[in-house]
């Protein structure tokens, strides 16, 4: 086994590939000694790795377990979102991880491959983890409904699929959601719609048609509107490229210039800039851009 290195976006199996290796290797009891699990949450900082790890790393491990089956003679550091670690903290890594080859194996698991510093990806085999296919998804949420004596619709089911964009966890999450909410009763995709958060496709239609008509007034009306019903309008950024990007009513010209301010409402909303002004400026350039060719 190499170092390995994980990457990709969330809910897509990565630690749990890890874990499931880790327990097929050792055995339900060597499991606790030979992982050493540590995430996010926890104290990753340069003096840990210095310490922590380089202590655990230490330890030789013997090749044989309490059931007779053979396994292998190292043990494995998990680290976790493994990306928001710091470079310092990345960097005390890289000879540990050389020196202890013997006797350890790290398995970095991260979101975005490049916050990781160029010299621990080159020490390790990549595996990058791509969005869970819709009919994985699909099979693993009847699954789950099955063993849990879940009534949900087929479309309920294609539905969940589609808004959870290939993260299997959190499907199942919206699932537990909605059958919490339900007692027993039949899921329909009209609850899914709105445990997701997701704006009704009849919202985002009343949106463009208000900003087809060029008036102002309505146009502020139906923002505040959007937000008093609590919707956000980040989720309302990614529904809206979606629609005018595959859209056939807009010029080339005309979509470049929306999704352009999409961008900057979106990045503005990361940086915690209020939500009904973003959308007012936002809704406004969608009006110009309809309204200028009338």
């Amino acid at each position: 086994l190499p170092n390995l290195l994980f990457y990709g976006p969330p809910g897509t199996g990565k630690t749990s590939t890890i874990l499931a290796a880790a327990r097929e290797l050792y055995g339900p009891e060597l499991f606790r000694q030979r992982v050493l699990e540590l995430n996010a949450s926890d104290e990753r900082g340069i003096q840990v790795i210095r310490e922590k790890v380089k202590a655990f790393a230490q330890l030789t491990a013997s090749g044989s377990r309490s059931d007779g089956k053979i396994c292998p003679p190292f043990k494995i550091v998990i680290l976790d979102e493994a990306d928001s670690m710091t470079s310092a903290a990345q960097a005390a890594l890289r000879r540990t991880m050389e020196k202890e080859s013997k006797t350890t194996r790290f398995c970095l698991i991260c979101n975005y491959i490049s916050r990781i510093i160029e010299p621990l990806t080159s020490r390790c085999s990549k595996f990058r983890f791509k969005p869970l296919s819709d009919k994985i998804q699909q099979q693993r949420l009847l699954d789950v409904s099955e063993k849990e004596h879940v009534k949900i619709s087929s479309e309920a089911v294609s539905y969940l699929v589609k808004v959870s964009e290939g993260d299997l966890r959190k499907a199942i999450t919206f699932l537990q959601s909605a059958t919490r909410l339900m007692g027993g009763k039949e899921i329909t995709e009209k609850i899914v719609t709105e445990i997701a958060g997701v704006i009704p496709k009849e919202t985002i239609d009343e949106l463009l048609s208000v900003c087809r008509s060029g008036s102002f007034e309505k146009l502020e009306t139906l923002a505040k509107n959007l937000i008093n019903e609590g919707y956000a309008v980040a989720q309302l950024v990614n529904q809206l490229h979606d629609t005018v990007v595959e859209s056939e009513d807009y010029s080339d010209k005309q979509k470049s210039v929306i999704v352009e301010k999409l961008a900057e409402v979106d990045k503005c909303l990361a940086d915690g800039a209020d939500e009904f002004l973003q959308l007012v400026s936002l809704c406004a350039l969608v009006m110009q851009q309809l309204t200028q060719n009338n």
